[in-house]
């Protein structure tokens, strides 16, 4: 690490970031959010901590891209071991599948907010964070 510089969080905006901190905590079985205030939350327990802020103008993104339209900034990559169970958990957690699917061993869903993310199993175990295969 040079002079310290790491990443801290990941920030998705949100009309509503305390629902959306809520969705990832159920998606992904972590702890309840922290909330700092109404404009503001945060997941602990990832490998990098997710935020959540509010954005009273956000729109949603188009997924794939289309010219004119509000674009993707970041995504997601989720990593699992069971493609159609999570699928399944995903949806039931609120997501939505994305129509446009571009790889058979990846699932692109949609969050409350728009925000698209993928699901996808790594038939090695490895994981891409560096932490110990599942």
């Amino acid at each position: 690490m040079v002079h310290g510089i790491r990443v801290s969080t990941v920030n998705l905006s949100s009309s509503d970031p305390r629902a959306l901190a809520r969705f990832y905590a159920d998606l992904l079985g972590l702890e309840d959010p922290v909330v700092a205030d109404p404009t503001w939350a945060v997941l602990r327990g990832a490998v990098v901590p997710l935020a959540f802020e509010l954005d009273e103008h956000h729109a949603p993104p188009v997924w794939p891209s289309e010219p004119g339209r509000p674009t993707t900034q970041v995504h997601l990559e989720v990593q699992v071991d069971d493609l159609d169970g999570a699928l399944e958990h995903a949806l039931a957690c609120g997501a939505r599948l994305a129509a446009h699917q571009p790889q058979e061993d990846v699932r692109v869903c949609l969050d409350p907010a728009g925000h698209p993310f993928c699901l996808w199993v790594d038939p090695s175990g490895e994981d891409p964070a560096g932490g110990d295969p599942a």
